[in-house]
């Protein structure tokens, strides 16, 4: 190990050349320990760096060094060895290699990181540890590159784009993961990142690369707040297309007062940079290189303006491509105005077309990370799905939602459905579609989306499309309609969310029987749906408290079951920060469908068969292990008061003395994997209960705790 002064990476006046082309030119770059972002525009020398360091670009001059060993002219193997893990741009993986193989071949028996480690880590990854490098998604592949470039437990791990491409769920895993890296390992990073909001997010500090040189290393939290500065530096941020357009204004909008118009005079008082042997700049010369600033309306501030408060609950939102179901679009438009509705457009075109919309593409396009900028890329694979990223950004920014409806095929179903998906249940919302009679799962989520199949493709009005999209935008009026008139809920119990599964259920109803007096118990299957249900009210804020005694869909997440948590388990108690109460409950058990669904890889495991449709499999101490690093580190990241149960009399009904399931050395390590994870403080307690989770004393211990943690409920006089 490097002394303490001495810098993981050291880059001194590093020059590279492609022939006659300085792709380097100087450039200077320190990282002390931690990681650090570097960020910069196409072609701006990111990548050479990157290759610099590894060796896999000559270097025409100056120094690299990493924890005091020179780099220069070693060969890429001997950097490697060195400790210096890379993850190129493209992830590289080998197509005909299996993931299992990918990490395999490069695991060692010594250092942190095992290849065990790295699918607790990415979950996924054993889920696909059979498949080829060819046959993994995006977000997949870069999960292995990452993988595979930790298993060789380097001090130093340089990482070139590795957002990039990725869905928006699989870029937040990533940013997760690299501020774990930075606070809780060894490995110190160096991140080579086009998105801003990443790059900032990861990294205190960040680097600009501008032609080749390193132009200023500045506070992450300064760069991510000054859109000038990264439109100035980066050119991203606002651009003078991003200005709303007059004929796309709504008449009622008011012109922008003297206050938000006014200009703005910027001096500079050393327009050179000084020396020691310089003279006062004159006044007239600081005046004439003085820069004017007019405000502009940014498109987070006009959405505002776009806002309206007529009609109780705001305004149905018909949301969808107007370049493409422009027609469609409007027909639905006019139903709901008919019925009496205030009613606006949003257009989700990317194309670059005029829009006359209420809301046209570029003020939703200004909530995307990036600005604008990330949205209009020309390239329309990536505009959709930013245009996407920024909807759903755009959706969470508004108090004025009295229902959304949209229409289209697979592609402006999936545009439009995460958006609907951030809404709070009861809101009402409806998709007509042409996928709607298949598996919608994906669609809706654990969201109350109601979808509808258009018969026809939603292609122009015809005698079909017709008939469908005024049934769809009547649904829409009727439920809108029916939300306004009624008459609001006065009820005096704060509501409480359990997750429960057939072999929870008695602790489940012991529960909710000493509670449902003071408290409106909402049960949820844990079928994967269920857990997201819960989550999804306690995001809505409908759900005061949570009870979490089935955390049974991590054994389908961890082995592919049916019944599959998604990544965001534990995510509403991480963001809520609200005391949270949970146990090991049916973890036991990984869920298949008929026993000859069950894969050939599982042949000889112990099986319950719980019903025809339904074949249960026991789960092994490694699954369990698995299992519980995952589940421990989730509830290190909650801020509130934490007490998770451990049950050691058994994690269901068929783990007992006797029973199917009963294996208490599977249980153990469990209960072992969850308290070598765990940081435990007084606020963050696993508790070991000598119970099965079923038995009266524990639903009795469930019950103390929560009510230590929630005052009981003041009633209403005469239930008024």
């Amino acid at each position: 190990m490097a002394e303490a002064s001495t810098p993981i990476l050291d880059v001194r006046g590093l020059n590279v050349l492609y022939g006659h082309s300085h792709a380097l030119q100087g450039v200077d770059l320190t990282l002390a320990s931690g990681v650090l972002s570097v960020v910069g525009r196409n072609g701006m020398g990111k990548t050479t760096l990157c290759n610099a360091i590894m060796g896999l670009v000559p270097v025409a001059s100056g120094s690299i060094s990493v924890a005091g060993h020179a780099l220069v002219g070693l060969g890429p193997a001997d950097i490697a060895r060195l400790g210096i893990g890379y993850v190129p741009q493209g992830r590289r993986l080998w197509r005909s290699l299996t993931v299992d193989e990918h990490l395999r071949l490069v695991a060692s028996r010594r250092g942190a990181w095992t290849v065990e480690r790295i699918y607790s880590l990415f979950p996924r990854l054993a889920e696909r540890k059979g498949n080829l490098g060819a046959q993994l998604s995006g977000g997949e592949q870069q999960m292995l590159a990452i993988g595979r470039a930790l298993l060789l437990n380097p001090r130093l791990l340089v990482m070139d784009e590795p957002t990039e491409g990725l869905a928006p769920v699989i870029v937040n895993q990533v940013t997760d993961m690299l501020l774990r890296l930075g606070a809780e390992s060894d490995v110190n990073v160096l991140v080579i990142e086009q998105n801003i909001g990443v790059a900032c997010a990861v990294s205190e500090q960040v680097a600009i690369m501008v032609n080749g040189r390193i132009n200023r290393v500045m506070d992450s939290a300064l760069l991510s707040s000054d859109r000038d500065l990264q439109q100035a530096l980066l050119g991203v941020g606002r651009h003078a297309h991003d200005e709303t357009p007059d004929s796309v204004v709504p008449e009622a909008a008011e012109a922008p007062d003297a206050e938000t118009a006014r200009q703005t005079r910027i001096y500079l008082s050393n327009p050179e940079i000084p020396t020691r042997w310089s003279q006062p700049v004159p006044a007239r010369v600081i005046e004439n290189a003085a820069r004017t600033v007019t405000s502009v309306e940014s498109p987070a501030a006009m959405v505002t303006r776009l806002k309206t408060s007529g009609s109780r609950g705001g305004s149905v939102f018909v949301c969808g491509t107007l370049d493409t179901k422009g027609e469609e679009l409007r027909f639905i438009r006019d139903v709901i105005k008919d019925a009496g509705l205030r009613v606006q457009m949003v257009d989700l075109s990317t194309s670059g077309k005029p829009s006359g919309a209420d809301v046209p593409p570029h003020a939703v396009a200004g909530f995307h990370p990036r600005g604008t900028s990330g949205v209009f890329t020309g390239d329309r694979g990536t505009a959709v799905a930013a245009i996407t990223v920024a909807f759903e950004n755009w959706m969470r920014s508004r108090d004025d939602i009295a229902g959304l409806i949209g229409a289209g095929g697979s592609g402006g179903t999936a545009l439009v459905a995460p958006a609907f998906r951030v809404t709070p249940v009861g809101v009402p919302k409806v998709i007509i579609s042409t996928v709607a009679s298949g598996n919608v799962g994906q669609y809706v989520g654990p969201s109350d989306i109601l979808m509808l199949h258009s018969v026809a493709d939603v292609q122009g009005i015809n005698s079909i499309t017709r008939e469908v999209l005024a049934n769809g935008a009547g649904a829409l009026v009727g439920m809108v309609q029916a939300r306004q008139s009624s008459r609001p809920r006065q009820d005096d119990k704060p509501a409480v969310g359990i997750t429960m599964f057939g072999v929870t259920t008695p602790c489940v109803q012991q529960v909710t029987a000493q509670l449902e007096d003071d408290y409106d118990c909402l049960v949820f299957h844990a079928t994967g749906t269920g857990g997201r249900s819960m989550e999804k009210l306690m995001d809505s804020g409908m759900l005061s408290a949570i009870i979490d005694l089935t955390t049974t869909e991590v054994c389908d997440m961890v082995a592919g079951g049916v019944f599959a948590a998604d990544e965001d388990r534990f995510g509403a108690s991480i963001r809520a920060g609200l005391p949270y109460i949970g146990a090991c409950g049916a973890l036991d058990m990984v869920n298949f469908n008929a026993p000859d669904t069950v894969p050939e890889k599982y042949r000889g495991r112990t099986f319950y068969e719980h019903n025809p449709q339904i074949t249960l499999m026991r789960t092994t101490p490694e699954e369990n292990r698995q299992m519980g690093r995952w589940i421990g580190e989730r509830l290190n990241r909650m801020n509130g008061v934490v007490r998770f149960f451990l049950p050691e009399g058994g994690v269901s009904l068929l783990d007992a003395p006797g029973m199917a399931f009963w294996d208490p050395q599977a249980d153990a390590a469990l209960f072992e994997a969850l308290e070598e994870t765990v940081r435990q403080t007084a606020n963050r307690q696993l508790v070991r209960v000598p119970h099965n989770i079923n038995d009266a004393e524990f639903a009795d211990l469930i019950v103390k705790t929560f009510k230590s943690f929630h005052a009981a409920p003041r009633r209403r006089a005469n239930g008024a």
